[in-house]
């Protein structure tokens, strides 16, 4: 059903006081805001991927996805264009990082580092949790800035009062797929956008991108399904830019939907190669739970259609703080203080939006 944005927004206003389960998006390049409405409060989990609704999974992959289902919700729909959106004051720093923060990321990224020299790991993501305190946070508000600044990302705001609280903007696509056909996008390095989409990438960053793009090649080469592999190219997500390779292909008996998710996630580009080694070294190393950061998102089996993104460039709303996340690839060419460098520009992408909203 469509709505006007005043009726739209205040739906999910309402949502919120009623605690009601809830979640509004628009896709990249889109006109649309969808949103499903939960017509109750229980935590419906995933019983397997033939389910249809907005599904939201975390980085482990041992643990539930959560779903708003399409039969237990109301489904609305408006228009970008009517929005009024707040103003918005420019990049903006939050506040002073501690050198404390700093030297653990650091150390981190060492141990990284020797975990490579070390093992059979080509490539290890790193993260860390910055968390803030705040005074009187408007979540539509962030939101609508979200939708003004990142057109070209996923833009999201979830809630179920079980979970909490969680928007962000996020250019990566884990997985589309229409009817029997389906693409993914091998997405790795970082610069900051330097006004053009003609960079210069290093050594570095191309083989990190290639061992993302490698790895996912390899999960599909003995189902013939992959028939279009592009060339990298950059693409731009705010205020940073990043390579970008896209597949494509058919599925088929060997490769259905529940076969490419159990491969894809979670990707190399937020966990590593090999996966099950990154991702063991991940849990028992970066110190916090990533939660739903790195997890991933989006509308599962709507109209035989499922397009689904990987959970970056978010925040969590807490009783008291807001947590943001960036992390990055480490591989054996990586430079530690470059890494910590890489990541407070990654978080410069929600500065603008969060800047007003930090006490």
């Amino acid at each position: 059903m469509k709505l006007d944005t005043a009726k739209f927004f205040n739906k999910i206003n309402a949502s919120l006081k009623a605690k009601r389960p809830f979640v509004a998006y628009n896709y990249p390049n889109s006109n649309e805001i969808k949103g499903f409405f939960q017509i109750d409060d229980t935590l419906h989990y995933r019983i397997n991927f033939e389910d249809s609704g907005f599904i939201f999974a975390p980085f482990d992959d041992k643990k539930q996805a959560i779903l708003i289902p399409s039969i237990s919700s109301e489904i609305y729909e408006t228009k970008l264009s009517e929005i009024s959106f707040p103003k918005i004051l420019g990049n903006q720093k939050l506040i002073d990082e501690s050198l404390k923060d700093k030297e653990i990321h650091l150390q981190l990224v060492q141990k990284g580092i020797k975990f490579l020299n070390e093992s059979d790991c080509k490539k290890v993501v790193l993260s860390r949790k910055m968390s803030f305190n705040y005074d009187n946070i408007k979540p539509l508000d962030i939101f609508k800035k979200l939708l003004k600044l990142y057109e070209n990302a996923m833009v999201y705001i979830w809630f179920h009062p079980n979970i909490g609280l969680w928007l962000g903007a996020t250019p990566e696509t884990l997985l589309k797929v229409d009817k029997d056909e389906f693409s993914t996008v091998a997405l790795a390095g970082t610069q900051e956008y330097q006004g053009s989409l003609d960079v210069t990438w290093l050594q570095k960053e191309r083989a990190e991108q290639q061992f993302v793009t490698d790895f996912i090649l390899e999960k599909f080469k003995d189902t013939s399904s992959v028939t279009v592999v592009s060339k990298p190219r950059t693409i731009r997500a705010g205020s940073i830019v990043h390579l970008c390779t896209t597949i494509s292909g058919k599925l088929s008996d060997q490769l259905r939907l529940t076969n490419l998710l159990k491969e894809l996630h979670p990707t190399p580009a937020v966990c590593g190669v090999p996966k099950s080694i990154s991702k063991e070294f991940i849990l028992a190393n970066e110190g916090y739970d990533r939660s739903f950061y790195t997890g991933f998102l989006g509308e599962l089996n709507i109209d035989d259609c499922s397009n689904l993104y990987v959970n970056l460039r978010c925040v969590q709303v807490e009783d008291d703080k807001i947590n943001l996340y960036v992390g990055g690839g480490i591989t054996l060419e990586s430079i530690d203080i470059k890494e910590w460098e890489e990541t407070v520009a990654k978080s410069n992408v929600m500065m603008a939006v969060l800047g007003k909203a930090i006490a």
